[in-house]
């Protein structure tokens, strides 16, 4: 038997961390470490991306789906260089990512091929942790330190491996430091709950709004009944930040929807016309869409006390896990609802699902985007992952897909990167590989990294008990990266190449549908989401459709309020910095 290598006992630590998979791009400074995983027999699985850009997005897509720590591996260079973009997705989107990276150095310093500093290379996006392994009796706590820090700070760690290292022998004896892991991987280190007079100064703000605001991100996963409770206790309407859209059920009557540029009126409306706003583990860029400050008094819960009050200002900052800290909360918040608020917020509701069914309906040529993602809300399955990814298909997604509660959906949220919907539908298929998996794509983001990672489910589809992965690719053959109509009609001569996505598709030997009426978009819906294999639905659709951004909230007062002394109060101290007639906003 040949001799155990500091490979093998990587590969160990990964196993003993739990990693079901490490995806990555082989390459030679990190060959000896696929080497390993390939002996491993699949425990862990290494899963061959295209390219390490969209390895680093799949690890980041699996701990944003699973809540695990995900795994990507690289070499030294410019393949260390591409990890970059999706290792970034997880810093600004707190995720748990370990980046094991390959480095194969020799000659004088500074004269090797592929020669890149890489602790100054990683150094901001794995700032809590980037170590390089120098002995073989350090790589067990090495990795271990790393795995616990990407878990404690929810962000990307980095160890680099020379390749002499990981070729190196085990000692027969290894020292303390490799022992038994004392934490449980991928969970946090302690429960956090905020001081009780804390608590008590919240419930007291909360007792004497009249018009409460729930907004919810990505921190109120696992809150659902929390919130609803507290909901309507408070008679409070609710609004989510695109990554807390999957965290409600969107069928509720008092939910708005998903807030800012992307999202609905009611949203806007909501935030317009509340005197108090609770916050639940968001980090919501779109400020603009916040009301005024002034206009409200306002609750913050984050588990990382770094993020209260950098958006917005907070009156009563409660750090602590979202769901423990809610549970605190509703012991001491009295049932006190109030049907008008919840009225006026559940018109406005009723109000913006009308006008968004009518702009799916509205005519374009050859076929309106929004109603593609209208027909496919109405066939969702009812579990399953969704992958979105950036570009005017957000926008149709925030407003047009509604989330079923036990359908995960997740995106690039805070980095904006196109790209990474393939990515992440690979990484969520692998994860769950008995449930169906949908992702959302432009034609540019499917130019991008979708053409070349269709060859990877090309390559797993038939290990999966449930084969559906639906490709959408919306196909508006616009390159000025603007979309919705913000171009002159002259200029749309410029456009993207007319690729042909659905084609490419069959080619790999998946199903593949091309669609350009609108009164086959529900047929083929029903196609490829019962086809035996995944499958491309490539949607021909009018790239003049307008995005329509909502008016932010405070100029979007009208009809909110019952009370028109509330109004004129809320009007008077938006005049310095809305020039509007006053008449106008009554």
């Amino acid at each position: 038997m040949a001799d155990r290598t500091v490979a093998d006992l990587v590969v160990e630590r990964l196993r003993a961390w739990r990693v079901p998979r490490a995806f990555g791009y082989p390459g030679e400074a990190i060959a000896p470490l696929v080497a390993a995983l390939d002996r491993a027999g699949g425990d862990p699985q290494f899963v061959p991306a295209r390219h390490e850009e969209t390895a680093a997005f799949m690890a980041t897509g699996h701990a944003k789906f699973t809540g695990e720590i995900g795994v990507c591996l690289a070499t030294q260079g410019p393949s260390a260089v591409h990890l970059l973009n999706g290792l970034y997705d997880a810093k600004l989107d707190s995720k748990p990512v370990v980046a094991i990276v390959g480095e194969d150095v020799t000659g004088p310093l500074g004269g090797a091929h592929e020669e890149i500093g890489l602790s100054r290379l990683f150094g901001d996006v794995c700032n809590q942790f980037v170590r390089y392994g120098r002995v073989p009796e350090q790589v067990p706590a090495l990795l271990d330190q790393a795995f616990r820090t990407a878990a404690a700070t929810r962000s990307p760690t980095c160890v680099v491996l020379p390749r002499a290292l990981q070729m190196a022998a085990v000692p027969d004896l290894l020292p303390q430091a490799a022992g038994v892991l004392t934490a449980t991987p991928g969970e946090p280190l302690a429960r956090v709950l905020p001081h009780d007079a804390d608590l008590d100064a919240a419930a007291s703000l909360l007792a004497t709004g009249q018009r409460v605001a729930i907004l919810v991100g990505q921190g109120g996963h696992g809150t659902a009944d929390e919130i609803v409770a507290l909901a309507d206790r408070l008679g409070a309407g609710v609004a989510t930040s695109l990554l807390g859209k999957p965290v409600l059920d969107e069928r509720l009557p008092f939910h708005t929807g998903v807030l800012g540029e992307v999202g609905t009126t009611a949203a806007a409306q909501l935030m317009g016309g509340c005197d108090t706003l609770l916050m639940v583990g968001t980090n919501d860029p779109w400020t603009d869409y916040f009301p005024m400050p002034g206009q409200v008094r306002t609750i913050q819960i984050d588990i990382d006390g770094r993020r209260i009050g950098t958006r917005y200002p907070v009156d009563v900052p409660l750090v602590g896990d979202a769901a423990d800290t809610l549970r605190a909360l509703l012991t001491r918040v009295a049932d006190r609802p109030n049907p008008q608020w919840r009225g006026i917020v559940e018109s406005s509701v009723d109000r913006w699902r009308q006008a968004a069914a009518e702009r799916a309906a509205a005519p374009a040529q050859p076929v309106n985007p929004q109603l593609v993602l209208h027909e496919l809300s109405a066939r969702l399955p009812r579990a399953g992952s969704v992958a979105v990814d950036v570009g005017s298909v957000l926008y149709w997604y925030a407003r047009h897909l509604e989330l079923p509660p036990e359908v995960r959906a997740q995106l690039c949220g805070t980095l904006g990167s196109m790209g990474c919907a393939l990515p992440y539908a690979v990484a969520a298929k692998l994860a769950r590989p008995d449930e169906p998996v949908i992702a959302l794509l432009g034609d540019g983001a499917m130019q991008l990294n979708g053409l070349a990672e269709l060859i990877t489910v090309a390559h797993h589809w038939q290990e999966w008990r449930d084969p559906r992965l639906v490709v959408l690719v919306l196909n508006n053959r616009d390159q000025s990266g603007m979309g919705g109509g913000r171009r002159p009609a002259g200029e749309l001569a410029d456009r993207r190449p007319d690729v042909p996505y659905a084609g490419w598709a069959r080619l790999l030997g998946l199903h593949g549908v091309r669609v350009d009426r609108p009164e086959l978009i529900g047929p083929a819906w029903d196609e490829v989401l019962a086809a035996d294999r995944p499958s491309v639905l490539e949607a021909v659709v009018d790239p003049m459709v307008a995005l329509n951004p909502p008016e932010p909230a405070l100029a979007d007062l009208r009809g909110l309020f019952a009370d028109g002394d509330a109004a004129r109060r809320v009007r008077e101290r938006m005049l310095h910095t809305v020039t509007v007639e006053a008449e106008d906003l009554v």
